[in-house]
């Protein structure tokens, strides 16, 4: 009963279509159809050309997961697995958003807020490796998408050092490495697209360059 109310909660705050809503309302424009499609911070500013609008989306889509945590703890306190599955379900609603045809964002925002409690050690990872990758590659697909595997991978080989900052504690090692790794796999699944296009771009590009050689 515990693990249903945690989904539901988790599940309905995620679902707040954040950059659907403030476009629709300040704009006029349906987010899902112009741009990439996607339903989160990045692609509101893209299409907005505001900061304001894009910061706004990101802000709220984080403050979704941070509160799915944060309701969760107070309700059942320093209940690790009942706060985890309250941030997956509000992340995989908000990717998979049951109001807009099951469209939504990429998830980072709203994990970043859960991940802040839950999982810090994964979120600051997770930056590091991510601006790295940005460094070197200039592009936010792959840097989002490198930032991802790697943390997943680095959980897997280091979860006795990983469980030493997570709040609350969880029971168990496999625990941890169960919904971390859980969250992490529906962010790449809204990034799997977006990367492998990025990898065909860039044959199509060497291969006209080769041609024009």
């Amino acid at each position: 009963m515990d693990f249903l109310v945690s989904s539901i909660i988790g599940y309905v705050l995620g679902s707040f279509p954040t950059a659907y809503l403030i476009l629709k309302s300040s704009k006029g424009m349906d987010i899902t159809k112009f741009g990439t499609g996607n339903v989160g911070a990045m692609n509101a500013f893209d299409v907005s050309k505001s900061k304001i609008l894009g910061l706004l989306v990101f802000l709220i889509d984080a403050l979704k997961g941070l509160l799915s945590v944060y309701i969760i703890l107070l309700i059942f306190p320093l209940n690790f697995s009942n706060a985890a599955i309250s941030l997956v379900f509000s992340v995989f609603s908000h990717c998979y958003n049951p109001w807009i045809g099951f469209k939504g964002g990429r998830g980072l925002a709203t994990a970043t807020g859960g991940s802040l409690i839950l999982f810090p050690f994964l979120f600051f990872l997770w930056c590091l490796i991510w601006i790295g990758i940005y460094l070197i590659k200039k592009d936010v697909i792959w840097a989002n998408f490198i930032a991802t595997v790697s943390s997943m991978v680095t959980v897997m080989l280091f979860i006795e050092n990983v469980i030493q900052f997570a709040f609350p504690k969880p029971s168990t090692e496999t625990t941890l490495l169960f919904f971390s790794t859980t969250l992490l796999i529906i962010i790449l699944t809204k990034h799997f697209e977006p990367f492998f296009d990025l990898l065909k771009n860039k044959e199509n590009n060497s291969a006209n360059r080769n041609k024009n050689e």
